[in-house]
């Protein structure tokens, strides 16, 4: 079985912008090819899980979105930082784009895409952990082994202060991927 941190993408790992969908656009975060690159030394997998409602929405294609992200997968291999696969959710309950109008499966807080990547990597839980700026990011940590950091301040300042003081169960805080993937590999090492 294999271990592996399950990502968010916005505002984790590049900045987060309302709707991404262009390169010029697109910006990592300080610290988070450093810390993609420790992740990856440690022996974890990379897994981008990510909600795209933009599409849904209206306001980029699918096509939009898979050219981002071919350039963000190249633009990480050129730093030596290999990302298994990408996981997206395209759809939207109240989509502008009738072919994503659903009440899914794969949509984050929602587990279905968790559960693939889970299957296609034979993924060990009690060895994963989920990273995200928003708590929906951590949600396979509520029913599962998986570990998670909350980071930022993207959430809500009462979500974070209750994760602070321990409320998250098996979910930490920390100020960005970088200082996540510090305390993930000391925890690890133990």
């Amino acid at each position: 079985m294999n271990k592996a941190v399950f990502l968010d993408r916005d505002g984790t790992i590049n900045v987060e912008k309302k709707y991404l969908y262009k390169i010029e656009d697109f910006e990592f975060l300080p610290g988070s090819l450093d810390a993609l690159k420790m992740l990856q030394d440690a022996g974890y997998l990379l897994i981008v899980i990510t909600n795209q409602s933009g599409i849904a929405r209206g306001y980029y294609k699918e096509e939009d979105f898979k050219k981002l992200n071919k350039w963000m997968l190249n633009a990480l291999k050129e730093r030596g930082i290999n990302i298994s696969k990408v996981y997206y959710c395209p759809h939207h309950p109240n989509a502008v784009v009738e072919k994503y109008r659903k009440n899914c499966n794969c949509r984050k807080p929602k587990l279905g895409l968790y559960e693939e990547a889970i299957k296609e990597f034979d993924l060990d839980l009690k060895d994963c952990w989920a990273i995200g700026d928003k708590i929906r990011d951590c949600s396979i940590c509520k029913s599962t082994g998986c570990k998670g950091f909350l980071i930022g301040d993207n959430e809500s300042a009462n979500i974070i202060k209750s994760i602070k003081e321990g409320a998250g169960d098996n979910i930490k805080y920390a100020e960005n991927l970088y200082s996540a993937a510090v305390m993930l590999i000391k925890n690890s090492a133990h």
